[in-house]
């Protein structure tokens, strides 16, 4: 077996950890445990940019058109997004996010943000602190990498 380079080791040891510490949020919220990554991170998108296509959000979420119509279904099912026609085309479905979908988003957000303020306090050094301050930037580059 080959052996890995330093930055294969570092690659690797990274996305573990990154792993670990979604699957540890995931957990700290008692809300969430009714949505899948994609069906958050559609009421993610609708709440940031207020109104999409379904076919936007499967290009956003790189999914088929068919995979985030059953999210779009399940997610009108439980009454967290609205789904209307345009008033453009109607042929097409503007989907946005509802009082109680927004409810949900912001619950399971401030829970995640609580869960992970404490540990970070309980756990890190102010040094440690401010090295994860300036990793953000670097992990915000390899988020937007394509």
């Amino acid at each position: 077996m080959p052996t890995k380079t330093e930055e294969q080791q570092l690659a690797s040891d990274l996305r573990t950890v990154i792993r670990r510490l979604i699957m540890k949020l995931r957990s700290k919220s008692d809300v969430n445990g009714k949505l899948s990554l994609t069906e958050h991170s559609t009421l993610s998108l609708l709440d940031h940019h207020k109104e999409l296509t379904p076919s936007e959000l499967a290009t956003m979420e790189k999914i088929t058109t068919q995979s985030m119509s059953q999210i779009i279904n399940h997610l009108v099912e439980l009454e967290y997004i609205n789904r209307k026609p345009s008033k453009t085309d109607k042929r097409k479905s503007i989907i946005t996010l509802s009082k109680k979908g927004q409810q949900v988003l912001y619950t399971v957000r401030d829970e995640r943000d609580i869960w992970l303020s404490k540990a970070l306090k309980e756990t890190c050094s102010a040094q440690e602190l401010q090295l994860l301050q300036k990793a953000i930037n670097s992990l915000t580059k390899l988020v937007n990498y394509d």
